[in-house]
């Protein structure tokens, strides 16, 4: 792809530089802003990634972020650079790092803090600071510290990101914006920009944005682990957990929220869970006990197919290695972790998904159909809905209808 010719009506200095912009958080706020009109820089570290996304192509599946990557590109109202010295040029600057936990489950707190400093020597007086990324309590008032001592003048606000990954193009402009900042002025600044995105900006002072974001994950986590609970105490009487989820729900809008059961991982939520448990020192026993259920739902399936089968002399395909359905994303993903025990003991263990390109261990689906003799769909990918197979399948998301109960 040639260089995209630049439109007349955006020359000037950037406006937006979004960092770690090539990601799954920073791309589409990068997309989306530079759609209504902002001149947006996604400065990323990651120069294959930044190389892919310069030339157009979406370094990850987001629905409908390629037609609007070409789009901005064409517009020229979208730069991708690996170069740091392209935050000095931006009235914002929106950071999006990521925020781990480490092996012992313990907040990373000072990843963020870290990117800042390495950003500092980039910075300059005046600019609006903007966190995106989801960060331990206190961190904001960190970085605002951080930045006081290396003697810059910059305003600094913590606007944390809530979209669900493969619905970010349409849920940033759909969704409320939470807004917090320890000045007006920050707060104004922020909440300007995010205008562009949305009339609904919700105020908060940082601390209280920390928690909610916080808190909004690990709802859904708990949500999950109570669903995967309940799927495990009907399975445990031979009883169809989708058939009473589905009567329950049924015009009956407060179990309308009750989740099927299914895998749950990716990069946030137990990750999120965990921040919680240790800001309030480990007590947190719904939150840990959220994590028993659902770390323990691969070990469960293994325990169930041990006894309907003789795993030592059978291979097991796994359907799906994403994270989650439609996704190519395979952070955290426990399919992964049901691939490790059944390989301990199976006699094999086939792995494969439509949508994962990154893993060379996975082979065709099918490959998987034809060598396997008990399938477990992973990743419930509407592509699986249709699947045709004499093989028997084990389906606790529910997504086929049938499948046998374990």
């Amino acid at each position: 792809m040639s260089a995209p010719e630049r439109d007349p009506a955006v020359s000037g200095p950037v406006d937006v530089v979004v960092v770690g912009g090539c990601g799954h958080v920073g791309l589409p706020l990068a997309l989306v802003l530079a759609d209504r009109g902002v001149r947006v820089t996604a400065f990323d570290l990651d120069r294959a990634q930044v190389a892919r996304v310069a030339e157009g192509q979406m370094p990850f599946r987001e629905r409908g972020a390629e037609a609007v990557l070409g789009r901005v590109l064409a517009a020229g109202r979208l730069t991708v650079t690996a170069d740091p010295t392209a935050v000095s040029g931006a009235e914002h600057v929106v950071v999006v790092v990521g925020t781990p936990i480490d092996e012992h489950l313990n907040p990373q707190t000072m990843a963020l803090p870290r990117a800042i400093d390495a950003l500092a020597p980039h910075l300059r007086d005046g600019q609006l600071v903007v966190l995106r990324s989801t960060v331990y309590p206190g961190v904001t008032a960190l970085v605002e510290r951080r930045l006081c001592e290396l003697g810059l003048r910059v305003d600094v606000a913590f606007c944390p990101e809530r979209i669900a990954e493969g619905r970010a193009i349409e849920e940033l402009g759909s969704l409320p914006q939470i807004v917090a900042a320890r000045t007006p002025r920050a707060q104004e600044r922020a909440a300007a920009l995010f205008r562009r995105l949305t009339g609904s900006i919700v105020a908060l002072e940082p601390e209280e944005a920390e928690l909610a974001k916080l808190f909004t994950n690990t709802w859904r986590y708990i949500k999950f682990a109570t669903a995967n609970q309940l799927y495990m105490i009907a399975n445990d009487f031979g009883l169809d957990y989708e058939r009473i989820r589905a009567a329950i729900a049924a015009d009956y809008p407060r179990a309308a929220d009750l989740p099927s059961a299914g895998l749950t991982a990716g990069p946030c939520l137990f990750k999120d869970t965990m921040q919680l448990a240790a800001f309030n020192n480990n007590q947190f026993a719904l939150g840990h006990a959220s994590m028993l259920v659902n770390e323990g739902l691969p070990l469960y399936i293994v325990a169930r197919l041990e006894r309907r089968f003789d795993l030592a002399l059978a291979t097991v395909g796994i359907l799906g290695m994403a994270f989650k359905a439609e996704s190519d994303d395979t952070r955290s993903s426990l399919s992964y972790k049901l691939r490790r025990i059944l390989q301990f003991k199976a006699r094999a263990v086939l792995c494969c998904d439509p949508y994962v390109s990154s893993d060379p261990s996975l082979v065709p689906q099918a490959e998987v159909l034809a060598r396997s003799d008990v399938l477990v769909i992973g990743a419930p990918h509407e592509a699986y809905r249709e699947l045709a197979t004499d093989r028997p399948v084990v389906d606790i998301t529910g997504l086929l209808g049938r499948g046998v109960r374990v």
